[in-house]
């Protein structure tokens, strides 16, 4: 089965006051230019394991951070030493994220990356109005927006995302209208909308707890989520996962694999990969409990444990760009640890995941994959939820209602 390939650029200009991402600040030219090579580096070491070494990868995405604040030569280096290192499907998607503000629209950094083989953009946009994105710690403008979008079509990107968000402090439902009905003006295939989810320890946090941050209310937020949904169906945008829209053809193929529950490898610091091992990872070591994974995993403690042939592992590098690039610079994968996924946990992953998407859960491919029913593993909870509205059976696949779409967590909490 092909996997899909993620690789980590951990840098940006400023850490917004709403992310818990692993991203760095104030990072210099040498700087970038090492944790490149330290990420080339950790490409030659898995593309001899077997887990890899025969697979075609479907989908790359270079997230962060912020990866078009690296040099766009630093950048096509990373996406050819993917390319030289994986068997890439003829029609890989490659997304590379980027932020407006650093998109280096009047120089030659998006057609760099297009030549090294991207072929999908996402432009973390968040909002329209100025005195949102100020809020937020956004470095850009909507007129930086407009102009990297010029620029992307410039360079030949025939594919771009742009994130938006909803819920935010001092945001009404007419400005998210505006910003909704701004970025379908600029002529996008992708639509990302997402509601601000306030994560422990970040400034945010710690400002919503004091009584400094003042978010909608959610009858408002409500009213976002359900306009934005309307302006963009109505634009012929589908709407294919709880937070995303695309034009027809033109679903995010990468976010696909994690939403079906997919195999992938991730590549940089603090980057996670979900294999099933085909060899020793050894440096996994022996179980430590009381670790805490990163955010992939909701920052929950986990019991990690040595990776052992033909089990599933869920696993990931270490955090700091420092101790990454020292593990490689020994000649080792810079793996922190890990947890094995069962049979029953891959299951519920399968569940909860599946039923972001408005497809659903096929009941047929459920059972191909686990040789029992959806009924077999679930049928109490599915039938409450049924009851309530908040799932339905349909085309064969188990979904979400209308309600449950608004409803969702009430849902996803079944299955975990």
């Amino acid at each position: 089965m092909p996997i899909g390939l993620y690789v980590h650029i951990p840098f940006c200009l400023h850490k917004c006051g709403y992310c818990d991402f692993n991203s760095h600040a104030g990072s210099d030219r040498a700087e970038q230019a090492h944790y490149v090579d330290a990420l080339l580096r950790e490409m030659e070491l898995w593309a001899t394991r077997p887990e890899v070494a025969g697979e075609q990868v479907s989908t790359v995405y270079v997230g962060g951070g912020t990866p078009t604040l690296l040099e766009g030569a630093e950048l096509a280096r990373v996406l050819r030493g993917v390319r030289e290192h994986f068997r890439l499907a003829p029609d890989a998607e490659v997304t590379v994220e980027g932020n407006p503000g650093t998109v280096d629209v009047e120089g030659e950094k998006l057609h760099l990356a297009v030549q090294a083989g991207a072929t999908r953009l996402s432009l973390g946009v968040q909002a329209r109005q100025r005195h949102l994105l100020e809020r937020l710690g956004r470095i850009h403008d909507a007129l930086q927006v407009e102009a990297a979008v010029k620029a992307a079509r410039r360079a030949g990107f025939a594919n771009l995302n742009l994130d938006l968000m909803y819920g935010l402090p001092g945001q009404t439902p007419a400005d998210f209208r505006e910003t909704v009905s701004w970025a379908l003006g600029l002529g996008p295939t992708h639509i990302s909308a997402y509601s601000l989810i306030i994560e422990e320890g970040t400034p945010f946090y710690h400002a919503y707890l004091a009584g400094r941050l003042h978010l909608p209310p959610e009858e408002a937020e409500e009213q976002m989520f359900l306009e934005g949904k309307a302006l963009l169906e109505a634009a012929g945008f589908e709407h294919y996962e709880v937070s995303n829209w695309a034009r027809p053809g033109f679903r995010c193929r990468h976010n696909l694999i994690y939403w079906r529950n997919e195999h992938y490898l991730g590549l940089g610091c603090g980057a996670h990969s979900f294999l099933r091992l085909a060899a020793p990872l050894s440096n996994l070591g022996p179980p430590r409990p009381g670790l805490t994974a990163s955010r992939v995993q909701g920052g929950s403690p986990v019991e990690t444990a040595p990776g052992l042939p033909g089990q599933q592992y869920r696993f990931w590098n270490l955090k700091h760009p420092g101790a990454y690039r020292a593990a490689l610079e020994r000649g080792v994968l810079p793996v922190e640890a890990g947890e094995v996924v069962d049979r029953r946990a891959e299951m519920a992953e399968t569940m909860f995941m599946g039923l972001r998407l408005l497809e659903g859960v096929s009941g047929e491919r459920f059972e191909a994959r686990f040789g029992v029913s959806i009924a077999d593993v679930y049928g109490p909870d599915v039938d409450r939820l049924r009851r309530e509205g908040l799932l339905e059976w349909a085309e064969g696949a188990l979904r979400l209602t209308p309600r449950g779409l608004r409803l969702g967590n009430r849902v996803w909490e079944a299955f975990v």
